[in-house]
């Protein structure tokens, strides 16, 4: 991962090494950091004839939890919402989809993170 100076550096930077682990994959990625007033989502992509909509999670330690527990409930709704917009603006609303969560732990500088894909890591129930 790139050295970025900051949160928001660090973020970007840990979004593009996950977009690049999930067209490594086989993702194909079709959006990034789709917006809405009440959420966003960091990478939309599809896994064969399914769309997935990912959320990265990227620590650069466990001092305050894995990267995943990050991904609370709240936080669930508000991109299921925003997912389900995405579906509706692309006329997808009949294709499969799913919730996935990319995460990356940074370590000790000089090493390569730590990175995991979480398959339907939470469902739009």
């Amino acid at each position: 991962m790139k050295a970025c100076a900051g949160r928001i550096g660090f973020a970007k930077s840990g979004e593009d090494t996950c977009a690049a682990l999930l067209e490594r994959s086989g993702y194909r990625v079709i959006a990034r950091n789709y917006r809405k007033p009440f959420g966003e989502i960091d990478i939309v992509a599809l896994d064969h004839d399914v769309v997935c909509f990912i959320e990265v999670k990227a620590r650069r330690s466990v001092r305050f939890g894995l990267p995943q527990e990050a991904v609370t409930a709240f936080k669930q709704r508000r991109i299921v919402k925003t997912a389900l917009c995405f579906l509706k603006e692309h006329n997808m609303l009949e294709r499969k989809a799913r919730f996935d969560v990319v995460t990356l732990l940074q370590g000790a500088a000089g090493d390569e993170p730590q990175t995991k894909i979480i398959k339907a890591a939470f469902t739009a129930e």
